[in-house]
C-alpha cells in the first residue's frame, strides 16, 4: 500500500513522517530493521503470487525488504514520484539506471562536469558497450541542445555539479530531450528534495546518493532512484538480477537521518552563503563557486528552479595544491575526507574526492584546477566556521611564496 500524505504538509513535515506508518509494527513509533533474508509461507500459491509481483509481500531481501521499502516510500513522496528503488550506493544507483536503459548503438548526451565516477562510466564503461557518449560544455545550453537534436536515448544531467557547482536549465534541456524521445536523468544529490524537485521540471528519473545529504551522518552508503512506476519497474528488475540491493540496517540509518533533512539543509545553506561571501573577499581566493552568489554565471537559473542553494561550495586557491596542503591541516572544525552532506564540515580537493578516479590530464580537460577545494558545510555555528577559515587562511598567507594581490 502506498501511503498518502496530506497535500497541505510541507516538505519538512514530510521528511519526518512520509513513508513510515505502513511499515511500523507492534505499536512502535519507528520503522524496525527487518534483518531476515527470506520470508516464510505456508501457502505455496500465495508465495508464488508474491514472488511474481501479483500480490504485495516479501520473499527474499535482494528483491525487497520492509525497512528498505519504507525508505523508498519516503524518498518517493519527497520527490513527488510514483515509485522509488533503493541501491547499495549512489554509484550503484547511477550505473544500474544507465545500464537499465542503454543498449549497444544507443547515444547519450551529458555534460563534462558530472561527478568523477559518473564521468568514468561515460568515458570508459559505456564506450566499451558500444554506447556513444557526447559530453558537452556544461554552461553551453545551445551546444547541449544541438547534440540532443541529433538524437539520443538518454540525456543525463547533474545540477548543481560536483565539485564545480555549475547549473543547467533543467526545464529547457528536458524539453529539448522530449522532442527527440529521450529519457532525462538527473543526479539531484547536491540539491536534495528540499531544494529541487526535477520531476516537476520535466525530468523522467531522479537519482540520489543517499550516502550524502539524505543520510547526513557519514555512517552509511546508499542510493535511491525515483520516477514513474513504468520506468522504476525496469530499474527494479535490473537491481533484482544484478544484486546491488540496499542493506536494511543502512536503510534504517538513512530513514533516521532524513527526519532532520530539512533542518540540516537549511542551516548548511545559510552557512554556505555566508562562507561564500566571506571567501569572495579573501586575497588567497581566486574564484568562489556557489549558485547562491549573484556573481555565479547561472544564478538566475538556480534562483528559478531551486528553492535553496545548498550546503556545498568550492573555491580555487591562488597557489594551487601547495596552498591547499598548507590550509587543510590548520582547520579545526573540519574533516578532510572524501564525502559530503554530513553534519560535520568536510574539506577536500577534487583530486582526492570527486575526481580521484581521473588523472591530472583528465581533470585539466574537465576544467578542474588543482587548486579547487570543495567545502561541504556542516551544521556547526556559522561564525565558528568563518573564524576557523580566517585563522587557516591567515597562516597560509604567511607561508605562501607567491604574491597575493589584495582585491
Amino acid at each position: 500500500m502506498q501511503e498518502k500524505m496530506d497535500n497541505k504538509a510541507r516538505i519538512g513535515t514530510q521528511a519526518v513522517w512520509a513513508g513510515e506508518k505502513d511499515y511500523r509494527v507492534f505499536g512502535g513509533t519507528q520503522v524496525p530493521v527487518v534483518l531476515s533474508v527470506a520470508y516464510d509461507y505456508n501457502d505455496v500459491d500465495e508465495w508464488y503470487d508474491v514472488a511474481m509481483g501479483l500480490k504485495q509481500g516479501y520473499t527474499y531481501n535482494r528483491m525487497s525488504n520492509p525497512t528498505v521499502r519504507a525508505l523508498e516510500e519516503k524518498v518517493r513522496l519527497l520527490e513527488g514520484a510514483e515509485a522509488a528503488i533503493a541501491f547499495s550506493s549512489g554509484m550503484a544507483a547511477i550505473s544500474s539506471t544507465l545500464y537499465t536503459f542503454l543498449r549497444p548503438g544507443d547515444r547519450v548526451v551529458s555534460v563534462k562536469d558530472t561527478y568523477g565516477g559518473t564521468n568514468k562510466i561515460f568515458t570508459e564503461f559505456l564506450p566499451n558497450m558500444n554506447v556513444e557518449v557526447n559530453l558537452c560544455n556544461t554552461g553551453d545550453h545551445e551546444e547541449i541542445e544541438a547534440e540532443i537534436a541529433k538524437g539520443c536515448k538518454v540525456l543525463y544531467l547533474e545540477s548543481p555539479t560536483n565539485p564545480t557547482l555549475k547549473i543547467t536549465d533543467i526545464q529547457r534541456l528536458a524539453k529539448a530531450a522530449k522532442a527527440v524521445g529521450a529519457l532525462v536523468l538527473i543526479d539531484n544529490t547536491f540539491a536534495t528534495p528540499i531544494n529541487q524537485n526535477p520531476l516537476r521540471l520535466g525530468v523522467d528519473i531522479v537519482i540520489h546518493s543517499a550516502t550524502k545529504f539524505l543520510s547526513g551522518h557519514a555512517d552509511v552508503l546508499g542510493g535511491v532512484v525515483c520516477g514513474s512506476s513504468e520506468l522504476m519497474d525496469k530499474v527494479y528488475h535490473y537491481r533484482e538480477i544484478n544484486g546491488a540491493a540496499l542493506d536494511p540496517l543502512a536503510a534504517y540509518l538513512i530513514i533516521r537521518g532524513m527526519k532532520t533533512l530539512h533542518l540540516r539543509v537549511r542551516q548548511q545553506a545559510q552557512s554556505a552563503m555566508a562562507i561564500a561571501k566571506y571567501l569572495q573577499k579573501q586575497p588567497l581566493v581566486e574564484v568562489v563557486n556557489y549558485p547562491g552568489l549573484e556573481s555565479h554565471p547561472n544564478h538566475d537559473i538556480a534562483k528559478r528552479q531551486m528553492s535553496g542553494f545548498g550546503g556545498i561550495l568550492s573555491v580555487v586557491l591562488k597557489g594551487g595544491m601547495e596552498a591547499i596542503k598548507l590550509l587543510l591541516p590548520m582547520l579545526q572544525y573540519a574533516n578532510r575526507a572524501g564525502n559530503l552532506g554530513a553534519v560535520e564540515t568536510i574539506y577536500g580537493p577534487a583530486r582526492t574526492t570527486s575526481h580521484v578516479e581521473c588523472t591530472l590530464e583528465e581533470r585539466q580537460a574537465l576544467g578542474i584546477s588543482e587548486g579547487l577545494l570543495r567545502i561541504s558545510v556542516g551544521i556547526e555555528d556559522t561564525d565558528d566556521l568563518i573564524a576557523d577559515l580566517a585563522q587557516a587562511i591567515a597562516y597560509v598567507e604567511t607561508q605562501m611564496p607567491v604574491s597575493l594581490n589584495h582585491k
